[in-house]
C-alpha cells in the first residue's frame, strides 16, 4: 500500500480562513495580524483582556530516549488535540516553530506527521511569520554593537578575550563553530576568536520563550551578560545600550502565532528553542493564551523526558507558574526495541525479548514524571508492524506501574485516531496531582545539577572540569548562584553519552563548561560532548527538496 508524504497529505487539504479558527477561541479578526488567509498574529491585548479568566487544563506531551526509529511526539500532540474536540472538549495546541537547522538537515520539520498535522505546514516548518529570523537578527545586532563599541574606543574596558557571547544562525553550519573575526587592519575591527551557535540555541531565543510581554523581554535582554573587562567586571546589554533596538526587532515576533491542524483545531505556534543545548518549550505567552480560551491545552516539550519535561517542570513552570494537569509520555514498539539492542532493519519483525529489554527506559521516564507528582498516560504511537503480543507486554508494564495506556493511531487516522488517548487523557486530569520541582531554587549549582543528574537521569553523580569549577566560581562571585539549571545534554540517551541506550546504570554525568544565562534565567551546563552548532549529515534533507515554477515544495517530508 503506498502512503502519501506528509506535504502531500497537507498540500491535499482544505483549510479554513485563520479569522474561522480564532472565532473558535473567541478571538475577534480585529484582534489578528493576518499573514495571508491561513496564519496569523494575535494581539496582545487579548491575553491582557482574558487575565481574570479561569485557565484550563494543562496537558504535557513528552517522550522516550529518542532513536532513529522516531517517537511521533508532535505527532501526537497534534492528534490529541483533534481527539479531544472529537469527543466534544474545547482543546487547542500550543507547539513550537520549527528550525531549519533539522527542516534541513536530519530529523525534520516539527509541524507533525501523517493526519495529525498543523498547516500551512510548508511555512511552518521554512519561515513562517519571519520570527526565527527576527530573533538571530536581533541576536546578531547584540554582537555587532557590541564589537563596534571595542572599535570605537572600548569606553568600557572590554577584554576581546573575554566575550562570551557568540554569533547566531538558523542553519547547521559546524564550519562556523569556531571562527577569527576581524582580520584584515584597523577599519574592520579588532581581532578575536569568536563563532556561531544555532539560533535556537541562543540566549535571545529562551528569553523570547520566557518572557511575559514585550517589557518583560527588554528588561531580560538587557540582563544579559555579553563580556567582561579587563578588570573582570560583566558587561551586559544594557552596559552597550542595545536593549531597545533588539526589542525593537522582536516587537511583532513576540505575539504568538496562529494556525490550525489538518482537521481544523487551534494551534498557536511560538518560539523554538531546541530541548538538548536548550529549554525546549515553546513561549509563556501562547501558553497563556492557550489556557485562557480553551478547556484543554496540549503542549509539548522537546526529545524525552529528561530533557523537555525536565525543563518544562523545572524552568518554565516554575517561572511562569503553570501547572500541569497530566503528562503524556510517548513511545513506540520499534523504537523500545532499539533500546533494547535491535538494529533499525530488523525492527519490522516480532522480538518480545528485544522489546522487553527496551522497556526500562519507558519505565524510567514514567518513574521520572511521577517523580513530580503529576498523572502520566502512556501513548503508544501504532505502527502496522507492531504485533499483538508486543502491545500487550508494553501495557502489561504500564499497568505494573500504575500508569494509563492507550494506542495512538493519529498518524493514520487524525482525530479519530487519538479518541482513546483523549478519553484517557481527560480522566487524568482529573485525578489528584501533587506537583513538585525535583530541586528547590535555593539550592547551589552543584546541587541542582546532580539532583537531575541523579533523579532524572539515574546516574551516580556529576563531575566538574577544572573550566567548569572555575565558571561556578566566576558565578559565584557575580552572586547568581541562585538562578535555576538548564541541562544540555545528548538527546540519545539518559546519560552523557549517546551510546549508552536504553536505561544505564553506574555512570556519571560529566559537566564540561557552565555558561551564565542571566536574561533567561538560568545557567547551561554543557555536559559530554553536546555542541550548540549542529553539523549537516552525510545526506542532508536539502537534498530532496524542490521547489517547481508554480512555487509548489516538494521533498519536505
Amino acid at each position: 500500500m503506498a502512503f502519501l508524504s506528509d506535504i502531500e497529505i497537507a498540500q491535499a487539504a482544505n483549510p479554513l480562513p485563520i479569522v474561522k479558527v480564532a472565532e473558535k477561541l473567541g478571538i475577534s479578526e480585529d484582534d489578528l495580524e493576518l499573514y495571508g488567509r491561513y496564519k496569523a498574529k494575535i494581539s496582545p491585548a487579548v491575553l491582557k483582556s482574558l487575565k481574570d479568566k479561569p485557565d484550563g487544563k494543562l496537558i504535557l506531551v513528552t517522550a522516550i530516549t529518542p532513536t532513529p526509529a522516531g517517537e511521533g511526539k508532535t505527532t501526537t500532540s497534534v492528534g490529541l488535540t483533534d481527539g479531544l474536540n472529537a469527543i466534544g472538549k474545547k482543546a487547542c495546541a500550543a507547539l513550537r516553530e520549527p528550525s531549519l537547522g533539522p527542516s534541513f538537515g536530519l530529523k525534520g520539520g516539527a509541524a507533525g506527521g501523517g493526519y495529525a498535522q498543523v498547516i500551512p505546514m510548508e511555512d511552518i516548518n521554512l519561515h513562517f511569520t519571519g520570527d526565527l529570523h527576527a530573533i538571530t537578527t536581533a541576536h546578531n545586532l547584540c554582537a555587532a554593537m557590541l564589537d563596534n563599541h571595542i572599535q570605537q574606543g572600548n569606553e568600557l574596558g572590554i577584554d576581546p578575550r573575554r566575550i562570551v557571547f557568540r554569533r547566531a544562525m538558523d542553519l547547521n553550519e559546524r564550519a562556523l563553530r569556531n571562527i577569527v573575526i576581524g582580520l584584515g587592519g584597523p577599519a574592520n575591527g579588532v581581532p578575536r576568536e569568536s563563532g556561531f551557535d544555532i539560533t535556537v540555541a541562543s540566549e535571545v531565543m529562551a528569553i523570547f520563550c520566557l518572557a511575559s510581554d514585550l517589557m518583560d523581554l527588554k528588561a531580560r535582554l538587557g540582563r544579559m551578560v555579553l563580556a567582561y573587562t579587563y578588570d573582570n567586571k560583566p558587561v551586559t546589554v544594557d552596559d552597550i545600550h542595545a536593549a531597545g533596538s533588539m526589542a525593537a526587532l522582536l516587537k511583532d515576533a513576540i505575539k504568538p502565532n496562529l494556525a490550525q491542524t489538518l482537521e481544523g483545531s487551534p494551534a498557536f505556534i511560538h518560539g523554538g528553542p531546541f530541548a538538548n543545548i536548550a529549554h525546549g518549550c515553546n513561549s509563556v505567552q501562547a501558553t497563556r493564551l492557550g489556557l485562557k480560551c480553551a478547556d484543554y491545552l496540549v503542549t509539548e516539550a522537546g526529545f524525552g523526558a529528561d530533557l523537555g519535561a525536565e525543563k518544562f517542570l523545572d524552568i518554565k513552570c516554575r517561572m511562569a507558574g503553570l501547572k500541569p494537569d497530566a503528562v503524556v509520555v510517548v513511545a513506540t514498539v520499534r523504537a523500545l526495541k532499539m533500546h533494547g539492542g535491535l538494529s533499525k532493519k530488523d525492527l519490522a519483525r516480532e522480538d518480545l525479548d528485544a522489546l522487553e529489554a527496551g522497556i526500562p527506559n519507558l519505565i524510567k521516564h514514567i518513574e521520572n514524571i511521577t517523580k513530580y507528582g503529576l498523572p502520566v498516560v502512556v501513548a503508544i504511537n501504532k505502527f502496522p508492524t507492531d504485533t499483538n503480543a508486543e502491545l500487550a507486554l508494553v501495557a502489561k508494564k504500564c499497568e505494573e506501574l500504575g500508569a494509563e495506556f492507550a494506542l495512538s493511531e493519529v498518524w493514520e487516522k487524525g482525530g479519530k485516531g487519538g479518541i482513546e488517548l483523549a478519553q484517557k487523557v481527560v480522566k487524568a486530569c482529573e485525578k489528584p496531582s501533587t506537583f513538585k520541582f525535583i530541586y528547590d531554587a535555593d539550592m547551589s549549582p552543584k546541587e541542582k545539577m546532580n539532583a537531575i543528574a541523579r533523579e532524572i537521569y539515574g546516574a551516580d553523580g556529576v563531575d566538574f572540569t577544572l573550566q567548569a569549577e572555575k565558571d561556578l566560581e566566576r558565578i559565584h562571585e557575580l552572586g547568581k548562584d541562585n538562578l535555576l539549571v538548564c541541562m544540555a545534554k545528548t538527546q540519545y540517551s539518559l546519560s552523557d553519552d549517546p551510546a549508552k541506550i536504553g536505561r544505564p546504570s553506574g555512570f556519571r554525568i560529566t559537566v564540561r563548561e557552565v555558561r551564565l544565562s542571566a536574561g533567561a534565567g538560568f545557567l547551561v551546563a554543557i555536559t559530554g560532548s553536546i555542541m550548540t552548532m549542529p553539523g549537516l549529515p552525510k545526506k542532508p534533507a536539502a537534498l530532496n527538496i524542490d521547489v517547481d515554477a508554480d512555487g509548489k515544495i516538494t521533498g519536505l517530508f
